[in-house]
């Protein structure tokens, strides 16, 4: 019989695992750090799965990357919004 190829979910557990006493190694704050993208990552499970070009592992970093970016912009919008609000808010003051 032929072998079964693991799911994507398998291969991101496996890593997890590998990844243990790496993350044992952290600080406390660096451990939640890396929790949350391995997160992200099981959160694109769909996607990772369309990319057959890349290793999945790959992949899940891209998933990874794109939760990054998805929060560095909405914090960009937080402060583009807030300087938006402090400016408004200075030209009443005059």
């Amino acid at each position: 019989m032929g072998r079964t190829v693991p799911t994507i979910t398998q291969t991101l557990n496996t890593t997890e695992a590998m990844l243990q006493r790496f993350r044992r190694t952290l600080r406390r704050q660096d451990q939640i750090l890396l929790d949350d993208l391995l997160a992200a990552a099981h959160r694109h499970i769909a996607a990772i799965t369309q990319t057959q070009a890349l290793l999945p592992f790959e992949a899940a970093l891209l998933a990874m990357l794109l939760e990054q970016a998805r929060e560095i912009a909405r914090l960009q919008q937080r402060l583009t919004d807030l300087e938006a609000f402090l400016q408004t808010g200075r030209h009443d003051d005059r």
